[in-house]
């Protein structure tokens, strides 16, 4: 068991090492804007970090390549938590007056990227916090991509089996070959970054805002530099950018890799694509109408209030152009639902994602054409594939799962004396990692600062079941897992 262990260690330490040298970014920034405890706790964390993550990878090298499925589970849930529980640290000692509660929540909703905060003022906060609240969330968007089409797929979490990108189905070697992936889905990831912070400095950002937040747009993260969102920044037209940005990170990152290797057709062709942005159309459309038909914003304006934050609701970025609390119980409602869409697989998106929607009727279908002709024979075909049985109890089993999470969740929110606007929305907001909520005290225009510890200890608990797909943390809770 301990043998067996020792590559999970080997991985863990290379990234707690590599957490830890991004952490000197964030330290160079607040030295030269003479910020000396800030800098001081950046430092501290960097040298300090960066020594043990280089011990325990040292100490266990040369074993990477022996990992099981089980050891995959451990890496892929016990990494994100640790992780968090490092990038904390300096938020803890950078000046900030945040207790461990307020600082874990803070660094885990970065690296998820939920979005949520418990901070204010970020008007005059040190440029080294904002810049690091911004790597978190790129360094969790990589992540999550990287996971999702290198690991998943072979550990068969969700119906993540659909989207195998190798022939093999042995899972003892995961790591060669996410290697692999990572490194050509991390360059097309850079080059989308940079475009994004070229683009937003067209429209008048100065550099640290818009690689900022350029890096928060294309992680779907919604962190920003400013207490009002990308709000702050409608008169140079940065809600524009972000919204190109945001749908463009919603898609499959692998299709731009078959894209830029001449084969262009699937990006195009693939039916989550198209599930997507047929749901994207449907709900601008019904919120521009709502707000036109309510009086709220004329037809220009409605639209782009509209396009803006329904794609970052769905896309789970979380950013805000304005409060649109204030636009009636309608739309509220209709953002509540969308917190569940998700973008496509293998993107930067969160929540439940569209193929699982997809294949979840697929399987009605099949269903009901079988209650009509029980003899009948109904295979089921996704993107001109035939999709296994296996792969439907996997979707049926994760949608099973987060809907039980989240109820579970917004009741024990509840229990605790929230609000129910305030604990169903935090439940779908946190576990979808959405970002904001709805009502006064969540919403767009307010932070979870106000909220007990307790609950955003489950909140904090729910950013990382939801980033990690549910059924990967869940998996910890059986006894068969941890039998030898």
């Amino acid at each position: 068991m301990i043998r067996s262990a020792r590559p999970v260690f080997l991985v863990l330490g290379i990234m707690i090492a590599a957490l830890s040298v991004a952490m000197l970014v964030p330290f160079w920034l607040d030295a030269a804007d003479g910020n000396v405890d800030s800098a001081r706790a950046f430092l501290i964390c960097a040298l300090t970090g960066t020594a043990l993550g280089g011990a325990l990878s040292l100490a266990t090298r040369g074993e990477a390549t022996n990992l099981s499925a089980r050891a995959g589970f451990v890496l892929t849930g016990g990494s994100w938590a640790v992780l968090a529980v490092v990038a904390a640290i300096p938020l803890r000692f950078a000046g900030l007056e945040l207790d461990w509660t307020n600082a874990f929540f803070e660094a885990m909703s970065g690296l998820t990227t939920t979005g949520a905060t418990v901070l204010t003022g970020l008007d005059d906060m040190p440029r080294g916090v904002l810049m690091w609240r911004a790597i978190l969330q790129w360094i969790g968007g990589i992540g999550i991509i990287v996971t999702a089409m290198a690991v998943w797929p072979l550990l068969g979490v969700g119906g993540m089996q659909l989207f195998r990108l190798e022939s093999s189905d042995n899972s003892e070697k995961i790591l060669p070959r996410a290697a692999e992936i990572a490194a050509a889905l991390s360059v097309i990831y850079l080059v989308l970054t940079l475009a994004c912070a070229i683009c937003y400095g067209i429209v008048g950002l100065n550099t640290f805002d818009a690689i900022a937040h350029a890096m928060t747009t294309v992680a779907t993260g919604g962190y920003s530099t400013r207490d009002a969102s990308l709000g702050a920044f409608l008169n140079e037209g940065a809600d524009l950018v972000a919204l190109v940005f945001m749908l463009l990170s919603a898609l499959p990152f692998v299709l731009y890799l078959l894209a830029a290797r001449g084969k262009p057709g699937p990006l195009f062709a693939d039916p989550q694509v198209r599930g997507f942005f047929a749901l994207v159309i449907a709900a601008v459309a019904i919120l521009t109408i709502v707000l036109m038909v309510t009086g709220v914003h004329g037809p220009e304006a409605a639209w782009r209030f509209a396009a803006f934050n329904a794609v970052s609701i769905i896309t789970g970025t979380g950013y805000a152009s304005t409060d649109f609390a204030v636009w009636g119980p309608a739309t509220q409602a209709a953002f509540f639902v969308l917190m569940f869409a998700g973008g496509c697989a293998g993107s930067t998106t969160c929540s439940i994602k569209i193929f699982r929607y997809q294949i979840a009727l697929l399987a009605i279908r099949r269903y009901i054409l079988t209650l009509v002709h029980p003899h009948a024979i109904a295979p089921m075909n996704y993107g001109g594939k035939a999709v296994p049985d296996a792969t439907v109890y996997s979707v049926l089993g994760f949608l099973f799962a987060f809907i039980a999470v989240f109820i579970i969740s917004a009741a024990i929110l509840g229990a605790m004396g929230l609000d129910t606007v305030t604990a169903l929305s935090g439940a779908a907001a946190t576990l979808g990692n959405v970002g904001p909520g709805l009502g006064h005290i969540i919403g767009p225009a307010g932070t979870f600062a106000p909220l007990p510890d307790a609950a955003k200890w489950v909140m904090t608990a729910n950013m990382l079941i939801g980033r990690l797909e549910v059924l990967t943390v869940l998996v910890f809770l059986t006894p068969r897992f941890w039998r030898s």
